[in-house]
C-alpha cells in the first residue's frame, strides 16, 4: 500500500506543483477583483455538484462496492457492474446539465450577484462555458473508481495535473478570447475532454474500459443505489456549507471570494498530496480486506495510514499557522495581486489551518465506514458537522469576514472527524489509541518545534538578508522551509527514533501484501503502472 500512496501522493503533488502555476498565473491575469470574483463563482458552483454526484458520494458507493464484486465474483462481473452504472450516470448528468445551463441565471442570482449587474451577467456567462465540465469529470471519476479497484492509480491521480496545464496555456493566450475570465472558464472545460481521454484510454489499454450497457436492478446495482442515496445526502450537506461560503463571501467586500480561493489553494496541497492519497489507496484496501474477512488487516492499514498522513502534514499546518502572510506573499503578490491581497489571503490561510489535521483524516476515518457498506453514519457526522458549520459563518461574517468563514469551516472539520471516532468506537472498529496514540502526540511537539523556529526565523532572516532586493520574499520563504524541514526532521528522528519510521514502512506495505483476487486471475491487466519505478519517493479545485 505505500507503494501506492506514493503514487497517489507523488502524482498528486506535481498536480499541486503545476496548480500553483496555474494559480500564479491567474493572480497576474485575473487579479483579485470583479474578474476573479465571477469567475471563482463559475469554477465552484460545477465543483459542488461534481462533489455530490462524482467525487464525493459516489466514489464513497462505487468504488466498495465494484472492489467487493472484483474480489468475490470477478473481473468480467466487475466490469458488467460499472457498465451499467456508468450508462445511468450518463443520463442523471445530461438532464442535470440541460436544466443547469436553461436555469442559470436563476442559479447565479442566488449568489446575490444581482446588485452588481457587472458581476452578475460575466458570472452567468462563465458557468455556461464551465458547466459541462461537470458531465465529463463525472465520467472521468467513475473510470477512476474502477481504475484504483484494479490496483492502478497513475492515471487517475495524473488527471488533475492536464487541468492545470490546459488553463495556464488559456490564460498565457487570454488575448485571443473576450476577456480573461473566459480564457479560464473554456480552459476548464477543454481539460474536462482532455481529462476523460487519459483514464479511458488507460482503462481500455489493461481491459477494462467501459461500455455502456442498459442498467438492471439487480442485487449488486441495488445494494451500490441503497449506499449512494445517504452518501449523496452527506455530500451534499458537505457542500452546502461550501456553497454557504460563496453565498455569503458574494455579499462581502470585493476580494472576499478570491482571498478565500487563493488560501484554500495553499491548504488543499497537503489535503491532496497527503489526505486524498492515503484516502485513495485505503478504501479499496480496506473494501477488499473486510470482503475477504480480514479485520486485523484492514485496521492495521488505517492505523498506519493515519500516522503517515500526519506525520507528513503537520508540518504544513505549522508553517501556515506561523508564517501564512509571508507564504501568500512570496507565491501571489505579483502582477495585479497586491500585498494587501496577499495579507488578507494569509489571514484566511491560518483560519483554515487550524482544521488542516482533520481535514487530512476524514477520508482515513470514513473508510472504514464506506468499506462495510455504512454511508450513513458518515452522513450523520457530515450533516452534523455542517450545520454547526454554517451557523458559525452567519455568526463570524459581520466582523471577521472571509476569515470568520474559513475558521468556521474548520471548526466543522473537528466536529466531523470527533462524531467519526465516536461513531466508530459504538460500532466496535475505532482506530487503536495503542496503535496511534504516543506517536501522535510526540509528532504534534515535533510541529510546535517547528511552529516556533519559522516564527523566529522570519524575523533574523530578512535581516541577514539586508543586501537582497530582488525576490526577497521569495528567497526568505525558501530558506525558512529547508530550515523548518531540518529542524522538523531531526526532532522526529530524536522523539521516534529511525525504527519508527521504517517500522511505519513496513507495517503500511503489509497491508498490501495479499494481491486481490482478480489480480490473480488477470495478472498483465492488473499491475500497477510500469511506468513509476518501485523507488517511488513518499509524498480541482
Amino acid at each position: 500500500m505505500i507503494r501506492r500512496i506514493a503514487t497517489v501522493g507523488g502524482l498528486t503533488l506535481v498536480s499541486r506543483v503545476t496548480g500553483f502555476m496555474r494559480d500564479v498565473v491567474m493572480a497576474a491575469v485575473l487579479g483579485a477583483g470583479p474578474m476573479a470574483d465571477a469567475f471563482f463563482i463559475a469554477f465552484r458552483l460545477p465543483n459542488h455538484f461534481r462533489a455530490i454526484l462524482a467525487e464525493g458520494a459516489f466514489n464513497a458507493a462505487f468504488v466498495p462496492a465494484y472492489a467487493r464484486t472484483l474480489e468475490q465474483s470477478g473481473l468480467p462481473a466487475a466490469r458488467l457492474f460499472a457498465d451499467r452504472i456508468a450508462a445511468a450516470l450518463l443520463a442523471i448528468n445530461i438532464v442535470l446539465l440541460a436544466l443547469a445551463l436553461i436555469y442559470t441565471p436563476a442559479i447565479v442570482g442566488l449568489l446575490g450577484l444581482s446588485h452588481d449587474p457587472a458581476r452578475y451577467d460575466l458570472a452567468v456567462t462563465l458557468t455556461r462555458i464551465t458547466f459541462p465540465s461537470l458531465l465529463l469529470v463525472s465520467m472521468q471519476t467513475m473510470i477512476s473508481g474502477e481504475l484504483n479497484a484494479n490496483g492502478r492509480f497513475a492515471a487517475a491521480a495524473g488527471a488533475p495535473i492536464l487541468l492545470n496545464i490546459v488553463m495556464v496555456v488559456t490564460l498565457l493566450f487570454a488575448h485571443w478570447f473576450p476577456n480573461a475570465g473566459q480564457a479560464a472558464a473554456w480552459g476548464v472545460l477543454i481539460a474536462g475532454v482532455v481529462q476523460v481521454a487519459l483514464v479511458a484510454v488507460d482503462a481500455e489499454r489493461h481491459g477494462f474500459g467501459l461500455r455502456l450497457r442498459w442498467p438492471r436492478l439487480d442485487p449488486s446495482t441495488r445494494r451500490f443505489l441503497g449506499a449512494l442515496g445517504p452518501a449523496i445526502i452527506g455530500a451534499g450537506g458537505v457542500q452546502l456549507a461550501l456553497f454557504a461560503d460563496t453565498l455569503i463571501a458574494s455579499f462581502l467586500p470585493t476580494g472576499a471570494l478570491s482571498a478565500l480561493y487563493y488560501a484554500d489553494r495553499i491548504n488543499q496541497l497537503p489535503i491532496g498530496v497527503v489526505g486524498i492519497a492515503v484516502g485513495t489507496v485505503l478504501l479499496p484496501e480496506m473494501s477488499r480486506r473486510l470482503a475477504a474477512g480480514d479485520e486485523k488487516g484492514a485496521a492495521s492499514a488505517q492505523a498506519r495510514g493515519i500516522q503517515l498522513a500526519l506525520l507528513l502534514t503537520i508540518p504544513c499546518a505549522a508553517a501556515s499557522l506561523a508564517i501564512p502572510d509571508l507564504i501568500m506573499r512570496a507565491l501571489f503578490a505579483r502582477g495585479a495581486f497586491t500585498v494587501a491581497d496577499a495579507e488578507a489571503a494569509g489571514a484566511t490561510l491560518s483560519a483554515y489551518a487550524i482544521g488542516l489535521l482533520p481535514f487530512v483524516m476524514l477520508r482515513s476515518f470514513t473508510a472504514p465506514f464506506y468499506a462495510r457498506g455504512d454511508t450513513w453514519t458518515p452522513v450523520k457526522a457530515a450533516l452534523l458537522a455542517a450545520t454547526v458549520n454554517i451557523a458559525l459563518k452567519f455568526v463570524l461574517m459581520g466582523s471577521f469576514a472571509q476569515v470568520g468563514l474559513a475558521f468556521a469551516t474548520s471548526a466543522g472539520a473537528w466536529i466531523n472527524l470527533g462524531l467519526l471516532a465516536v461513531f466508530a468506537r459504538r460500532q466496535g472498529f475505532a482506530v487503536s489509541g495503542a496503535a496511534i496514540g504516543k506517536p501522535v502526540l510526540k509528532l504534534l511537539l515535533a510541529g510546535a518545534v517547528l511552529g516556533v523556529t519559522l516564527l523566529a526565523g522570519q524575523h533574523v532572516l530578512p535581516w541577514a538578508l539586508g543586501g537582497v532586493t530582488h525576490f526577497r520574499e521569495e528567497i526568505t520563504l525558501a530558506l525558512l522551509l529547508l530550515v523548518g524541514a531540518s529542524v522538523y526532521g531531526v526532532v522526529v528522528l530524536t522523539l521516534l527514533g529511525r525504527g519508527w519510521l521504517v517500522h511505519l514502512a513496513k507495517d503500511v506495505s503489509a497491508a498490501a501484501d495479499s494481491p486481490p483476487a482478480a489480480t490473480l486471475e488477470q495478472p498483465d491487466a492488473l499491475e500497477d503502472s510500469a511506468a513509476l519505478p518501485d523507488n517511488t519517493p513518499p509524498p480541482n479545485i
